[in-house]
């Protein structure tokens, strides 16, 4: 099924019809003046969310109706992950007169509604924003908004209008491909917990699809919630070894805890990669400073803001699928075999 294109901008008018009061009450209760029952203010603000409405703040005077940002929509600046896809956005914008304006949502549902209502009703030149699933609030404001909305990082799922990154299944069945090329087979998975982190979920799926069809399960599995951390990577490894100490394999959902893993691993005195091997994800520049190079995937996190940003800015059209999937790249590092001959 093709992503949804956005349709014309909601008015005024959407809200009345939906909600079956006058323009002028309408615009009384979203503008929160004039005196308004609550049982009519409660009808209109229902019709408003669920038609996905929203106020338009900028200039009625604007013949463009838009103003020169782009709502950059991410869930979190402490992740090192979304440094470099902004890097990648606002290179591509720097020539074109938009700019990025930035919303962190903190991997909450609720609170990417919010921003995504302020953003919007300023009327931005487009909309790009991280991951594929949103409330249908959301998902209704974006498909009324009549912006361009780009959703990055993610390609496996239905859209609303250009999807641009990697496949995340894809990239867990290819790091188990190669896990298994090498010859390990007690392998074991530590991760996040976060309910909402639905790209390192899908990457999971992948991964455990890809062992399932050599015929090998998960050994065992360590989760936590909240933030990566070198500290966390540390604690997570040396847990789950004193709990499966025959693993051989450590596949860690991100390289930041990858990374306290490894360094774990070094000060144990563990043999890497001959008798335990690690990987994690996402390329980072962290990987630079360790003792040794943990193997990793790199997501393409830097294309993937250019890619999005060129759509946005009008410098590229969008493919007729409305699909851009580039390649995830393992990085093999020194934490791996070697794939016999």
């Amino acid at each position: 099924m093709l992503p949804i294109r956005p349709r014309r901008p909601l008015t005024l008018r959407d809200v009345s019809e939906a909600s079956g009061v006058s323009e002028m009450t309408v615009s009384r209760v979203l503008r929160n003046r004039g005196d308004v029952s609550a049982a009519t203010r409660e009808k209109v603000l229902t019709a408003a969310k669920t038609l996905g409405y929203v106020p338009n703040k900028i200039a009625g005077g604007l013949a463009s109706q838009r103003v020169n940002l782009v709502a950059v929509v991410i869930p979190s600046l402490s992740n090192l992950v979304f440094p470099d896809v902004l890097g990648g956005i606002s290179a591509e914008l720097d020539d074109t007169g938009l700019q990025p304006v930035i919303g962190v949502t903190n991997y909450s549902p609720a609170r990417e509604e919010m921003v995504l209502y302020d953003m919007l009703s300023w009327r931005p030149s487009g909309v790009i924003l991280a991951g594929l699933e949103h409330s249908k609030a959301a998902r209704a404001m974006l498909q009324n908004s009549g912006l361009p909305v780009v959703e990055i990082m993610d390609v496996d799922g239905e859209g609303i209008d250009t999807l641009v990154g990697i496949s995340h299944i894809r990239a867990g069945r290819e790091m188990a491909d190669r896990i298994l090329a090498a010859g390990y087979r007690r392998i074991g998975f530590v991760g996040t917990h976060m309910p909402e982190d639905h790209r390192a979920r899908k990457r999971l799926l992948g991964f455990e699809e890809g062992l399932a069809a050599a015929g090998v399960q998960l050994e065992a599995r360590e989760y936590y919630q909240g933030g990566s951390s070198l500290l966390k990577g540390r604690e997570l490894t040396e847990r789950i070894l004193t709990r499966a100490p025959d693993l051989d394999f450590l596949y860690f959902s991100n390289d930041m805890i990858g990374a306290g893993g490894l360094l774990h691993c070094i000060d144990r005195g563990y043999d890497v990669p001959g008798r335990l091997g690690l990987a994690g994800f996402n390329g980072v520049d962290l990987l630079d400073g360790l003792p040794m190079r943990l193997a990793t995937t790199d997501a393409r996190r830097v294309d993937v803001g250019r890619r999005a940003a060129r759509l946005v800015s009008g410098k590229d059209a969008a493919p007729d699928n409305r699909i851009i999937a580039l390649t995830p790249t393992f990085l093999p590092g020194d934490t791996i075999r070697d794939i016999p001959a």
